[in-house]
């Protein structure tokens, strides 16, 4: 699927090159899920993760975020935690170069995976969750049509102390009044 900006696609093996410039950049890995890489992480590892997204369940679908016009890899984005009986996902979103960082295409990325969310997969409800010191991305989700949901108090230790985890969401409805 296209947007303005970006295409997503599957992941292959190819990709492995393009994860493993920016997989242990700490300033990238800052704000993925879980701090789960606060440790360096191997080629290894990561040609195990490009497999279980090529072969993805019917919980979780990964895609690979590449620049419309050149085709260049940009990052990946991904449903977690698909409920199909509630039509709702979480969603997880990452633009590991960061010369790409707030020139929209992490937004247009977002736009994308609402798109084939609502319109191609019959969700209801998507959520996310970003930490609060992540005013990037939060201003990002915001002009998606995402609102804030509730807070999850002090949940991260985070470079010394504890930070919020914001929650947040947007319904089918919600989304329909703004495409």
């Amino acid at each position: 699927m296209e947007g303005k900006l970006v295409r997503l696609r599957a992941y292959e093996k190819s990709d492995l090159d393009s994860i493993m410039k920016w997989i242990n950049d700490e300033e990238v890995t800052d704000f993925l899920a879980g701090g789960m890489l606060s440790y360096p992480v191997s080629s290894i590892a990561e040609e195990k993760f490009i497999e279980a997204a090529a072969n993805s369940s019917d919980t979780d679908k990964s895609f690979v975020i590449e620049t419309l016009a050149d085709r260049k890899y940009l990052g990946g984005t991904a449903f977690h935690a698909i409920n199909w009986l509630n039509r709702s996902a979480g969603l997880g979103i990452t633009i590991g170069d960061k010369s790409y960082w707030g020139r929209g295409y992490g937004t247009d990325a977002m736009r994308v995976m609402l798109r084939l969310g609502f319109d191609k997969m019959n969700l209801h409800r998507l959520w996310l969750h970003v930490y609060d010191y992540n005013q990037r991305a939060i201003a990002s989700y915001e002009k998606c049509g995402f609102k804030r949901e509730g807070v999850l108090r002090e949940d991260r230790f985070y470079r010394g102390g504890y930070r919020d985890t914001i929650v947040m969401g947007i319904l089918e409805s919600e989304y329909r009044t703004i495409t």
